[in-house]
C-alpha cells in the first residue's frame, strides 16, 4: 500500500509547513506498519511538498490515519496550505528498493 500526498504552501508559509511535517515524521517513525514515510520538496517550486508513504498493509494505513497526531495534522496545516492536498493511493507492482 503506497500513498503519494502532494501539498502546497501559501507563499511565505513554507517554513511553517515544513516544521509541522518534520514534527509529524518524528511521531510516525514509531509506527510498526509504516515502512516508508518520506517528505520531499520540489526543486522548481519551494511551495510544493510531497510525502511518499509505504505501509505493510491496509490495516497499517488505517492505524496511521486514526492516530491522534494524524487527526490533528490537517487543522494545523490549514492556515498554511494553498488549496486542498492531492492524495493518491497506489498498489506496488515491482521495482528496486535498497
Amino acid at each position: 500500500m503506497v500513498i503519494v500526498a502532494k501539498l502546497k504552501a501559501k507563499s511565505g508559509h513554507e517554513g511553517q509547513m515544513e516544521e509541522i511535517f518534520m514534527n509529524m515524521i518524528t511521531k510516525v517513525k514509531d509506527e510498526e506498519g509504516t515502512l516508508i514515510y518520506t517528505l520531499h520538496k520540489s526543486q522548481s517550486d519551494p511551495t510544493a511538498f510531497m510525502f511518499y508513504e509505504k505501509y505493510k498493509d491496509m490495516d497499517a494505513m488505517t492505524f496511521h490515519s486514526s492516530t491522534p497526531y494524524f487527526q490533528e495534522l490537517f487543522p494545523m496545516l490549514e492556515p498554511h496550505m494553498d488549496g486542498a492536498p492531492e492524495i493518491e493511493m497506489y498498489e506496488e507492482l515491482g521495482g528496486l528498493d535498497r
